[in-house]
Parts: structure tokens; C-alpha cells; sequence
């Protein structure tokens, strides 16, 4: 029950982080594209990245903080749902190219960000 109580402690930590980072990115950037969304899985993946890094090198939290911190915190601020909405909208409204770059950006973005926050963390801690 531990567990439990600390994946849905993080989730609301989490979906509330993305839900204003993401609102804050997208008006800054003035909207039209869904820049928010890239930003927040985008950060989440490198978070991630980091996170996983660090606890294989140097830090072994509890089941609980481990859950907390991952599928909780980290699981509700990156959005998949939110991402295929998106590319489902995009595609609607006639913009197929600005949908097929979203994929492409979002994707590789925030793959290359895991990576980042693997090898950061590895010179940092090694």
C-alpha cells in the first residue's frame, strides 16, 4: 500500500508540474504549435535519463522513493496521451508536415534527452 501511495503522491506532484510548464511554454512561444507538450516530455526524459544514471551509479532509494520519483512524479509530467492528441489535431486541421515534424521533434528530442541525462550524469558521478 506504501507503493501505491507514493506513485499517486508523485502523480499529482507531476501532473501539476506539466500542467503549468507546459502552459507556460506555450505562452511563451505564442501557441499554433504544441511546444508545451515537447517541452515537458522532452524535460522528462532527460530528468529520467539522469534519475535512472544516478541511481545505477550512486544512489539506492527505497521501492517506494524509486516510484515515487519515476512512474509517479516523472510518469504523470510526460505525456503520451497528450502527444497523440496533439498529432490527432494537427492532422484535423490540415497540417500534416507541422504533424509529422511534431512526431519526429518529440521523439527524437526526447530520446536524445534520456541519452543526455545518461551520459551527464555518468561524468558527473564517474
Amino acid at each position: 500500500m506504501k507503493l501505491v501511495v507514493a506513485i499517486a503522491f508523485g502523480g499529482a506532484i507531476g501532473a501539476v508540474a506539466r500542467h503549468y510548464t507546459a502552459g507556460q511554454v506555450m505562452r511563451l512561444s505564442g501557441g499554433g504549435f504544441p511546444w508545451g507538450t515537447v517541452a515537458v516530455n522532452v524535460l522528462g526524459s532527460f530528468l529520467m535519463g539522469a534519475l535512472v544514471e544516478l541511481m545505477a551509479l550512486k544512489w539506492s532509494p527505497s521501492q517506494e522513493l524509486r516510484a515515487f520519483l519515476t512512474v509517479g512524479i516523472l510518469g504523470a509530467f510526460t505525456t503520451f496521451s497528450t502527444f497523440s492528441l496533439d498529432v490527432a489535431l494537427l492532422s484535423q486541421r490540415g497540417a500534416p508536415f507541422a504533424a509529422l515534424a511534431y512526431v519526429v521533434i518529440s521523439v527524437l528530442a526526447a530520446i536524445g534527452a534520456f541519452l543526455a541525462g545518461l551520459f551527464l550524469l555518468r561524468q558527473v558521478l564517474t
